[in-house]
């Protein structure tokens, strides 16, 4: 489905990513995860087609991402930190990317209704905390049923309940056949919901493996006890 190919992309002198390929396929949840400063952000953007990278080829569905747009409707992004207008209202924000998307999809409502935002429709922006604006980032990202689903640190502040419910409503859309790739340093997070692993250091891949495999490899049931040995061995 994601296909990218020797991407390479400096910053003036830095180089953060260094001839970067991989493959993400349908029907997978994989954890893209890495030490701070790895590059795990500028692949997300070059993806999403905010960073150009200077070389290398990304494809998407078998067709390049570079001078198009369109793809972008079949991703749906939760930024860590989601940044919305101050002054509009929860309901004034979901009315406006409904009609910028201008889809004529069935709309994916399950954790509008979930995390029970007709309850808080009329609450301003400003007024909310981390958690709720969390929440509402969740929402848009599921919300026109994209094929693809990129998540950055998605349970990050949110309560005990609303993060075991989107835990379960990513599983879900898992089992639909989506590509869902989630970004977090919560590794204990993780244990439930991901099939691979892709662990960026120093702008590179410094291995990529299937969940099962990499449990097999490390005699180690939780996650981060066999990405600890297999750092530790290297």
């Amino acid at each position: 489905m994601i296909e990218i190919k020797n991407i390479s992309k400096k910053f003036g002198k830095l180089e953060v990513l260094k001839n970067v390929s991989v493959s993400c396929n349908s029907g997978q949840c994989i954890a893209l995860i890495g030490p701070n400063g790895c590059g795990k952000t500028t692949l997300i953007k070059s993806i999403l087609g905010m960073v150009i990278p200077d070389s290398g080829s990304m494809e998407f569905n078998e067709k390049s991402i570079f001078g198009d747009y369109l793809y972008r409707e079949k991703i749906g992004y939760m930024p860590q930190i989601g940044r919305y207008p101050d002054t509009m209202t929860i309901g004034e924000i979901i009315e406006m990317v409904k009609k910028i998307r201008n889809s004529k999809d069935n709309l994916d409502e399950d954790l509008f209704r979930d995390f029970e935002i007709e309850k808080m429709l009329n609450k301003q922006m400003r007024t909310l905390s981390g958690g709720t604006t969390q929440k509402i980032s969740a929402v848009l990202a599921f919300l026109f049923n994209p094929d693809v689903l990129i998540l950055d640190e998605p349970t990050a502040g949110l309560d005990p309940l609303a993060s075991e419910l989107l835990k379960e409503k990513i599983i879900k859309e898992k089992e639909k056949g989506k590509l869902i790739i989630i970004t977090s340093h919560l590794l204990s997070e993780l244990d439930d919901l991901i099939s691979e692993i892709i662990f960026m250091q120093d702008g590179k891949i410094f291995f990529h493996k299937k969940v099962n495999e990499l449990r097999e490899e490390t005699q180690e049931d939780k996650i981060s006890k066999a990405i600890a040995k297999i750092l530790r061995a290297n």
